[in-house]
């Protein structure tokens, strides 16, 4: 089977589907499937759920889809720099869940490993809690309450990855690996991005991150601006 498409388009054609949830790897611009996000902004698909750390920064990552209102729901555990974000959230316009960080990465990854729902302590007595199952569990310190979460099962799982063999075997770069990882296992169809396809047998089987039974579609989105969310710089000392 032939994963390798030649554009992001190519790879999103015959998947894309109004009102689905997309579980998208990332953190902040760190690890975003760019390429494969703006694919999906260019087909025009509305009402869409995102589960994803956060929406990018305006006009970068999600964001661009939020600009286009193309979402209707995130799922997300930060709002940080991205403004219309923001302002959506605050004038109803935009549906958000807020979950803890760590929370939302289990929720992928017990849906990647087809587990419905999971109990934690975090959360417990905020707003987090509100509307959802408790249960008295006894623990190193006596009796506790704990939530129930569910894990999220997505239509479709977009990320971005370092380098992938022909076969989607994938590793992902240092802090990129991220949210990559667990969004990639959630999803129906998964579909990855990365900088270089390189032979099979080219990659060390230990360093592999996620193996490419998880993957459907891939696409060489190579060359990278590398972006950063703001810069801070201050005048250089004399010596």
């Amino acid at each position: 089977m032939d994963k390798i498409y030649p554009s992001a388009a190519a790879a999103l054609d015959g998947v894309l589907t109004n009102d689905m949830l997309i579980a998208s790897g990332g953190f902040g611009l760190c690890g975003i499937p760019e390429r494969l996000l703006d694919a999906i902004r260019d087909s025009g698909v509305t009402g869409l759920t995102f589960a994803s750390n956060n929406a990018g920064i305006d006009n970068e990552g999600i964001g661009k889809l939020l600009r286009t209102r193309q979402v209707k729901k995130m799922i997300a555990s930060y709002v940080g720099e991205n403004k219309e974000f923001e302002r959506q959230f605050l004038a109803g316009e935009l549906e958000v869940e807020f979950c803890p960080q760590g929370t939302l990465a289990e929720r992928m990854r017990a849906g990647g490993a087809g587990i419905p729902g999971f109990y934690t302590k975090t959360g417990v007595g905020t707003q987090v809690a509100e509307g959802k199952e408790s249960k008295i569990f006894d623990g190193p310190n006596g009796a506790e309450e704990y939530i129930l979460e569910r894990g999220i099962f997505a239509d479709l799982s977009i990320v971005k990855a370092w380098k992938a063999d022909e076969t989607g075997n994938l590793v992902f770069r240092k802090t990129a690996r991220n949210f990559n990882l667990p969004a990639a296992t959630c999803g129906k169809v998964c579909v990855v991005e990365v900088e270089e396809i390189v032979p099979v047998g080219s990659l060390d089987p230990d360093c592999i991150h996620l193996p490419g039974v998880y993957v459907q579609r891939m696409i060489v989105g190579a060359p990278y601006d590398k972006k950063i969310e703001f810069r801070t710089v201050r005048e250089r000392e004399t010596a």
